[in-house]
C-alpha cells in the first residue's frame, strides 16, 4: 500500500514538474534566483518602486495627520470660543472621528484586498478626506463640526492599515519595516510641519477676507489634500499582477520575490475570499492580542492630539509653542526611520517595538517629578519618540501572518481599527482641569504602556512557540500547507515542486 502511494506521489511531482516547465517556457524569463542578474534586476525594481511610492505616501500622511490634527491647532486661535463648545464637547469632536475610522477598517481593507486597483481606491479617499476637511471650515456650529469630524474617519480609514496592506504585496519581510517606516515618519513629521504650517496661517491670516484664522486652516489643509489625491491615484501602484506603469516582466519579478520570501505565492486561492480571511483571521488567538496591544500603546500614546496643548503649558506664545512642537516630531522621525533599518537588517521585531515605550513611560516620570521648563520639554521628545515603536505593529503583524493576503488583509484592518480606539479613549484623558501637569493623563498612559509591554512578551513567547513546532515536525507543518500557493512560487521561480517545498521548510516567523 505504502509503495502504491509513493509511486503515486512520485508521479503527481513530475507531471507537475513538467506542466510547470511547459508554462515557463511561454512567459517573459527572469532572472534565476542567486545570480548576479537576479539581484541587479531587483535592486532596480525596488529602486522603482521606492523612488515612486514612497514620496507618495508619505505625503499623505502628512496630510492625513494635518487634516485630522486641524481641530485641536485650531483650538488655539478661537475654535471653541467660536463655536460655543464646552470642555466635553471639544473632547467629544476630537474622540467621534475614531467611531467612523476604527469601525470602518476592518471592512475597508476586506474590500481592499478584493479590488483590482487600489490606487484609484486609496485616491478617491483622500480626495474625499480633503472635502471633508475643508467643508469643517464653514462650520458654524457644535453639530456642524461633530458631523464632518464623524464623516472624515469613513475615507481615512482607507489608508494606513490599506498602505501598509499595499506595501506588503510588493516589499519582502527584511525589506517591509524600513519601508513602512518612511510612511509612518509621515505622520510623525506632520506633527512637525503641521504646526509650522499652522503657525504660518494662524499669525498671518485672522480677518483675511473677514474669515477667522482657524477656518483658512481647513480650507487651505484641505484644498491640498484633495491636489495630492487626485494625483494619487497614477503614482501609487496596483498589485503586482496588473500594475500599469511595470513592464511583464517586473510584475512577474515582484511575484517571484515575495514567493520566494515565504515559498509560497503571495496570492489568494480560489478558496481564500475576504469572509473566509476574515473567519481565519478571528479565530487566531494572536490577531486578538495584537489587536489589544495596539489599543493599549495606542491609549499611552494619545498625548500626541494635545501635542499643541502640552507645549502652550511650558508658557511661551501661541507661535512660539506651536514652533516648539516641531523638534521632537523631527528627532523621532529621523530615529523611527534608524530603528526600523536595524529592525529589517537584524529580523528582530520585540525590542525594536517596546523599548520606545519604556523612553515614553520615563518621560512620563519626569513630568510627574518636576514643573521645571526645561525637564518638561525634554518629555516631550521622549513621549514623541514613543511613536517609533507604534511604527512596527503592522510590520510585525504582517510577518507573523504572511499568507494568505485575505487573511493578512483583515488582519491588519482587525488589530488597527481596535487598536485605534485606544485612541478614542484617549480624546477624553487629557481634561482640561487635569491641567497643565496633566499628572492624572500621565500615569493612565504610563500604566497603558506597562500593559502593553506585557502583552507584546505573550507574543514574543507565542511566536517563539509557534517556530518550535516548525523545526520539531517540519513535516507535518507541510503536509496543512495550502499546497496551490506553494505550487506557484515554484512556477515563478521557475523550480520544480519538491525544490519549493524544502525551501518552504526554511521558512519562520519574526519575532
Amino acid at each position: 500500500m505504502s509503495s502504491t502511494s509513493s509511486s503515486s506521489d512520485k508521479a503527481e511531482i513530475m507531471a507537475e514538474n513538467e506542466k510547470l516547465q511547459t508554462m515557463l517556457e511561454e512567459e517573459d524569463p527572469i532572472p534565476e534566483e542567486g545570480t548576479p542578474e537576479r539581484l541587479r534586476a531587483e535592486r532596480k525594481l525596488v529602486r522603482k518602486l521606492d523612488t515612486r511610492v514612497l514620496p507618495t505616501v508619505v505625503l499623505i500622511y502628512i496630510m492625513n495627520y494635518i487634516d485630522r490634527l486641524a481641530v485641536s491647532t485650531a483650538r488655539l486661535k478661537g475654535l471653541e470660543q467660536d463655536l460655543g463648545l464646552s470642555d466635553l464637547q471639544y473632547n467629544v469632536i476630537l474622540s467621534i472621528v475614531y467611531v467612523s475610522y476604527c469601525s470602518a477598517q476592518l471592512p475597508s481593507n476586506m474590500l481592499l484586498n478584493w479590488i483590482k486597483r487600489p490606487s484609484l481606491y486609496i485616491g478617491a479617499n483622500v480626495v474625499a478626506w480633503g472635502l471633508i476637511s475643508t467643508l469643517t471650515g464653514i462650520t458654524q456650529s457644535y453639530g456642524g463640526i461633530l458631523a464632518t469630524r464623524f464623516l472624515i474617519g469613513i475615507p481615512e480609514c482607507a489608508f494606513y492599515p490599506g498602505t501598509v496592506y499595499l506595501l506588503s504585496r510588493w516589499y519582502t519581510k527584511k525589506e517591509l519595516a524600513f519601508r513602512s517606516a518612511i510612511l509612518y515618519s509621515g505622520l510623525l513629521i506632520s506633527n512637525a510641519f503641521g504646526s509650522l504650517i499652522a503657525a504660518g496661517i494662524l499669525s498671518n491670516m485672522n480677518g483675511t477676507l473677514g474669515i477667522e484664522a482657524w477656518r483658512w486652516l481647513f480650507f487651505i489643509e484641505g484644498a491640498i489634500t484633495m491636489f495630492i489625491g487626485l494625483n494619487t491615484m497614477w503614482l501609487l501602484p496596483d498589485y503586482p499582477v496588473n500594475t500599469r506603469w511595470m513592464s511583464s516582466q517586473e510584475c512577474r519579478l515582484a511575484q517571484a520575490r515575495l514567493a520566494d520570501d515565504a515559498a509560497e505565492a503571495d496570492q489568494d486561492t480560489a478558496t481564500d475570499s475576504p469572509l473566509q480571511g476574515l473567519l481565519m483571521a478571528v479565530k487566531d488567538i494572536k490577531v486578538w492580542i495584537f489587536a489589544l496591544m495596539d489599543c493599549a500603546q495606542l491609549l499611552g500614546l494619545s498625548a500626541i492630539a494635545f501635542f499643541p496643548t502640552l507645549t502652550a503649558t511650558l508658557g511661551f506664545s501661541t507661535t512660539v509653542s506651536l514652533l516648539l512642537v516641531a523638534p521632537p516630531w523631527i528627532l523621532a522621525t529621523i530615529l523611527c526611520c534608524l530603528n526600523a533599518w536595524h529592525a529589517d537588517r537584524t529580523g528582530e521585531r520585540f525590542f525594536h517595538q517596546s523599548m520606545w515605550w519604556w523612553g515614553v513611560c520615563i518621560g512620563f516620570i519626569i513630568s510627574l517629578a518636576t514643573e521645571n521648563t526645561a525637564a518638561r520639554y525634554v518629555s516631550l521628545f521622549l513621549m514623541a519618540a514613543g511613536y517609533v515603536g507604534a511604527s512596527m505593529c503592522l510590520v510585525w503583524v504582517s510577518n507573523v501572518f504572511p499568507r494568505p493576503p485575505a487573511k493578512r488583509a483583515a488582519i491588519m484592518g482587525l488589530v488597527n481599527g481596535i487598536g485605534n480606539l485606544g485612541n478614542l479613549m484617549g480624546s477624553f484623558i487629557w481634561k482640561t482641569e487635569w491641567g497643565p501637569a496633566y499628572h492624572q493623563s500621565m500615569i493612565i498612559c504610563f500604566v497603558s504602556l506597562v500593559f502593553s509591554t506585557v502583552l507584546s512578551i505573550i507574543l514574543r513567547q507565542l511566536i517563539i512557540r509557534d517556530n518550535k513546532k516548525l523545526d520539531a515536525d517540519e513535516k507535518a507543518v507541510l503536509g496543512e500547507l495550502n499546497h496551490t500557493r506553494v505550487k506557484e512560487a515554484a512556477r515563478l521561480e521557475g523550480i520544480t515542486l519538491e525544490q519549493a517545498m524544502q525551501r518552504r521548510k526554511g521558512f519562520r516567523y519574526l519575532y
